[in-house]
């Protein structure tokens, strides 16, 4: 799972969440950072309103949530996720002793994004990609 600092990172650059089940995300509130949240059918779905979209909680948490605003959330994207996000970018992922590399091809250069967490180096990836784009 990618770090909630290149999460909130990717979203300020732009990355949009249209959610799906099996998304994973957190409350936008620093007293449930450590709070991680599956989108499913079962228990949390999205649901979309004129008025925007919410996630939906059905009663099974632990606590009295009924539903949060997706603008009041954070989404953390799985490894995959990301790798998707790179399509035609994406070159390799090389594991080294201490560290995993992500390449791409960006605008003709070849890059590498650096990070013990592979998730996390993908993520970097993107990042510039999304980067560049602004």
């Amino acid at each position: 799972m990618i770090s909630t600092d290149l999460a909130l990172r990717l979203r300020a650059a732009g990355l949009v969440w249209r959610p799906a089940s099996g998304d994973r995300f957190q409350l936008d509130e620093p007293e449930f950072e450590a709070d991680v949240f599956t989108v499913s059918e079962m228990t949390i779905e999205p649901k979309a309103y004129p008025t925007g979209a919410i996630l939906a909680f059905n009663g099974t948490t632990e606590w009295a949530l009924d539903s949060v605003a997706l603008e009041d959330t954070l989404w953390l994207p799985r490894e995959d996720q990301l790798r998707d996000m790179l399509r035609g970018a994406f070159r390799a992922l090389r594991r080294l002793p201490d560290t995993h590399v992500v390449e791409i091809e960006l605008d003709g250069a070849s890059l590498g994004f650096e990070h013990p967490l592979p998730e996390d180096a993908y993520a970097l990836a993107v990042l510039a990609m999304l980067t560049r784009i602004a």
